[in-house]
C-alpha cells in the first residue's frame, strides 16, 4: 500500500474536477485549475533540474500559490520546504543552508534578503519570483517571475510513479532557537497530521478508497486555514480540505487582518476555521462585534486553534457572540502531528487547564522511560508512536534524542511535560520550562540572549515570558549592562530585531543589578521569571539557592 499527498489529491480532481477548490482573494480556482497550474509549475521546476529528493524553499505568505507550489513540488517527488518570512538576514542564511535548497519560490518583496545570503548557498540554483505590491528589483537574482514560469509549463499530468516513502519536511523552532528541519513520509504524515483522509471518521487504509468517500459526501466543507502556512499545521488544515473535496478560502498576505476574515466567512459560507490562540481569536470576534453591518455566519459550526490554546476569556467571548459553535483546542508537534483535542463545554474549562482527549499511541513517561500510572499526578515526557517522523534533516543527534526506543517501539519525544489524570486525559504543561509562546510562534530564550549579548553594552541577559492579554505571553528580557553604560532600551531593541525575526524580540527589557545564575552556571529562569512577572504586576520569589 502506496500512500502518496499527490497520487490522493490528483484522485480528488478526478472525482470533482468542477468544484471549487481554492478561493484566494480575486482569484478562484476549481480543483481542475488548480491541478493544471501546480503540473505547469512542477514542470518547470522539473526542467530546471529539480528531481526526486530536492528541496524547494516555499518562502511566501498565504495564497493559493504557496498551496500550488507544495502540490507541483509533490508532483515531482520533490521536498517542500517552509520559510518563516519573518526572518532576516542571519536566521535566513542559516535555514537555506541547513535545508540544502536548489530552487525557491518566493514574494518579490524578499529579494534584497535572498541577494544578502545567497551567494552562501551554492546548491540554490533555481528561483521563482511572486509579484506584490513592492517594487524590488529580482533581475540580479535571475528568479523568473511566477506567472510566465507557469506560461511555460505543461498542463500534463505526466509524472512518474510516486511511493508512500517520499518526503515532507517541516521547519520547526529548535530548544537554541535554530530551526531544525522534520521529516515526514507521505504514508505517516496522511495519518498522523491529515487525519487519514475522513476526519471524525475512520481513516482510508487504500488510496482508492478516498475519490469513493469524495463522491459520496452529500457536505464537502468549506475550510479556512487563518494561520500562516509558514506552519505545518495551517497547511495541514488546507491538504485536509482538499482531501474531503472541498473549498478552501485564503486570507492573502503577511498579516491577519481580522475585519476582513471576519467577512471571508460570511462571504464564502465558511464552515471551519482554524487559527492560533487568543492572538487570532480575539481580535476575530471583536471584529465581528464591530461590523458596520450584520454579518450572517450562520455557517460556522467549529472554530480551532492549534499552537496556543484558547483562553478562557476568549472561549466566552465567541460562545457569546457565535452562541453554539463548536470550539476546539488541538494539540500536537511538528514531531507527533496531531496528538489530542480538548472541546470546549466538555468539562475540560479554565479550573482544569489544557487537559486533552488523546487516543492509545500517546504515552507519558517518567526520567527512567517507564508509563506513568494514570492519576499519579508525576510530571512526565509525553511522547507518541505509530506514524511519526524519520527524524530531523540533518541532525542525527537531535534525531537521537528526540526519536527513542523504548522495548522496541520507536516514540517521538520532543519535549512537552505532562501528567496523565486518572480517567486517561492527559494534562500539557508545554515544552520545557522555559519556552515562550506568543501568538503560537515558539521563541527559545537562548537564541534572544545571544542577541542581547552580542549588544556592545551588555554584559549579560536573561529572558523568560510574561503573561499577555491577546498573545498569551511576550518576550521580557532582564539584562545586566556594563560598567559606566546607561541602559538604552530603543537602541537595544533595534539591535535585536537585526539579529533575530521582530516577534522575538524583547517587548520589555528591564535593568538588572546582577543576572542571576544557578552554581552551574545555567540561568535562573524561575528567579527571572519572578522578576519579570512582579513587573507586570505578580509576585516575586527568591533567586535559586546555592548561589
Amino acid at each position: 500500500m502506496e500512500l502518496n499527498i499527490a497520487d490522493l489529491f490528483e484522485s480528488v480532481v478526478d472525482v470533482v474536477p468542477d468544484r471549487e477548490a481554492v478561493v484566494s482573494g480575486g482569484t478562484r480556482l476549481t480543483y481542475r485549475q488548480l491541478d493544471e497550474r501546480a503540473n505547469r509549475l512542477a514542470h518547470y521546476l522539473q526542467a530546471s533540474g529539480v528531481g526526486p529528493g530536492d528541496h524547494v524553499g516555499m518562502h511566501l505568505y498565504n495564497g493559493n500559490e504557496f498551496l500550488e507550489a507544495v502540490l507541483a513540488t509533490f508532483k515531482i517527488r520533490a521536498v517542500p520546504v517552509n520559510i518563516n518570512y519573518r526572518y532576516v538576514e542571519d536566521e535566513l542564511r542559516y535555514l537555506f543552508k541547513d535545508s540544502d535548497l536548489v530552487a525557491l519560490v518566493h514574494q518579490r518583496e524578499f529579494a534584497p534578503l535572498i541577494q544578502a545570503v545567497a551567494s552562501d548557498v551554492p546548491s540554490l540554483k533555481t528561483l521563482i519570483c511572486l509579484d506584490d505590491e513592492s517594487d524590488e528589483d529580482c533581475s540580479a537574482l535571475g528568479s523568473q517571475p511566477y506567472e510566465t514560469v507557469l506560461e511555460s509549463g505543461s498542463p500534463d499530468r505526466d509524472f512518474e510513479p510516486r511511493s508512500g516513502e517520499d518526503l515532507y519536511i517541516i521547519y520547526t523552532g529548535g530548544t537554541t532557537g535554530m530551526p531544525k528541519g522534520v521529516m515526514w513520509r507521505h504514508q505517516d504524515v496522511f495519518y498522523a497530521g491529515l487525519q487519514g483522509g475522513n476526519p471524525g471518521g475512520e481513516p482510508i487504509s487504500k488510496p482508492e478508497e478516498l475519490p469513493e468517500l469524495v463522491k459520496t459526501n452529500p457536505m464537502p466543507l468549506t475550510f479556512f486555514p487563518a494561520a500562516p502556512f509558514i506552519h505545518g499545521a495551517a497547511q495541514w488544515a488546507a491538504l485536509i480540505g482538499f482531501f474531503g473535496g472541498g473549498k478552501v478560502v485564503l486570507l492573502p498576505g503577511r498579516s491577519f487582518h481580522a475585519p476582513t476574515a471576519a467577512k471571508l466567512i460570511a462571504a464564502e459560507g465558511v464552515q471551519t476555521i482554524t487559527l492560533v490562540g487568543d492572538a487570532m481569536a480575539r481580535p476575530l470576534i471583536e471584529a465581528i462585534d464591530k461590523a458596520e453591518e450584520g454579518l450572517d455566519l450562520s455557517s460556522l459550526f467549529v472554530i480551532g486553534s492549534a499552537g496556543a490554546v484558547l483562553s478562557e476569556a476568549v472561549k466566552e467571548q465567541i460562545r457569546a457572540r457565535l452562541g453554539s459553535v463548536m470550539i476546539i483546542d488541538s494539540f500536537g508537534a511538528s514531531e507527533t502531528g496531531h496528538q489530542g483535542s480538548m472541546v470546549a463545554g466538555t468539562g475540560h474549562g479554565a479550573e482544569k487547564g489544557p487537559l486533552f482527549e488523546m487516543n492509545d499511541s500517546n504515552c507519558v513517561f517518567d526520567d527512567d522511560l517507564k508509563p506513568l500510572e494514570p492519576g499519579s499526578g508525576v510530571i512526565g515526557k509525553l511522547a507518541r508512536r505509530g506514524h511519526i517522523p524519520v527524524g530531523y534533516y540533518n541532525d542525527p543527534e537531535k534525531t537521537a534524542a528526540t526519536f527513542v526506543e523504548i522495548a522496541g517501539e520507536r516514540w517521538a519525544m520532543p519535549g512537552d511535560m505532562a501528567t496523565i489524570e486518572a480517567d486517561g486525559t492527559i494534562r500539557v504543561f508545554g515544552r520545557g520550562t522555559v519556552s515562550i509562546n506568543s501568538g503560537g510562534e515558539k521563541i527559545f530564550p537562548e537564541e534572544v540572549e545571544a542577541a542581547l549579548k552580542a549588544h556592545a553594552d551588555v554584559l549579560d541577559a536573561i529572558v523568560v515570558g510574561v503573561p499577555d492579554e491577546r498573545w498569551g505571553q511576550r518576550v521580557a528580557a532582564l539584562v545586566q549592562m556594563r560598567p559606566g553604560r546607561e541602559l538604552d532600551k530603543a537602541d537595544i531593541e533595534a539591535h535585536c530585531r537585526h539579529k533575530v525575526a521582530g516577534y522575538k524580540a524583547p517587548r520589555e527589557i528591564h535593568e538588572v543589578e546582577k543576572v542571576m545564575r544557578q552554581p552551574s552556571g545555567k540561568p535562573d529562569y524561575r528567579w527571572a521569571k519572578s522578576y519579570a512577572t512582579e513587573a507586570s504586576g505578580g509576585a516575586r520569589e527568591p533567586a535559586s539557592k546555592g548561589r
